[in-house]
């Protein structure tokens, strides 16, 4: 008797292709990272609702706030991706943020993400986050055309049926959550996958001004 095919798992768009899969995020403290998984221990402590798959939880430790995905980029590339980190980070001065509250996306329907809410400092992620773009546009990349939104990933349920009762809890357990976070370097990341959540690998860290 075969079995049915699970649900297809999502890949990041040219996952195939060759490359290093790499992207820019600033990286949170230890401290906030502890704090977050404290808090998706509550979470899973519920159990999944009706039994069934969990969501995939993102690795919890080196927890960061994304601001551009490269894709695939070939060694070449490495160099000038390596410098426009470097550029972004010398003309930003460090500044603080605030993560609290959760939701999903997409609200309708069974949720693809859930995140934690920038309540505080999202305006100098944005800002950061153009002048970064500005930069890698300089140096041959496309610009961003999707408009910028600051957040902080914590799982992908790809459809899962308890997806949505999870991401409910969470936004339970995150209701009065506020934890501050100081920004002082961004980093040119590259992902890693298989056994497991993606690790992310630190190419070039470099300190805002």
């Amino acid at each position: 008797m075969t079995e049915a095919p699970g649900p297809r798992r999502r890949t990041w768009p040219g996952a195939d292709e060759p490359g290093r899969r790499l992207f820019v995020a600033a990286p949170l403290p230890p401290t906030t990272d502890e704090a977050i998984a404290a808090l998706v221990d509550r979470v899973r402590s519920r159990g999944v609702p009706g039994g069934g798959r969990d969501v995939r939880w993102v690795r919890l430790d080196g927890l960061h706030l994304t601001l551009r995905f490269l894709g695939p980029t070939l060694d070449p590339r490495l160099g000038p991706a390596r410098d426009a980190v470097v550029a972004a980070a010398a003309g930003a001065a460090p500044f603080e943020v605030v993560l609290g509250t959760a939701g999903m996306f997409p609200e309708g329907g069974r949720p693809r993400t859930l995140w934690i809410d920038i309540l505080e400092g999202a305006g100098a992620l944005a800002g950061l986050a153009a002048r970064l773009d500005s930069i890698l546009v300089a140096s041959g990349w496309p610009p961003e055309t999707r408009p910028f939104k600051a957040h902080l990933t914590l799982a992908r349920s790809d459809g899962v049926p308890a997806g949505r009762a999870i991401a409910e809890s969470l936004m339970e357990e995150a209701a009065l959550l506020r934890i501050g976070a100081r920004i002082d370097r961004i980093g040119l990341f590259e992902s890693l996958t298989g056994g497991g959540p993606a690790r992310y690998v630190p190419v070039e860290i470099a300190q805002l001004a």
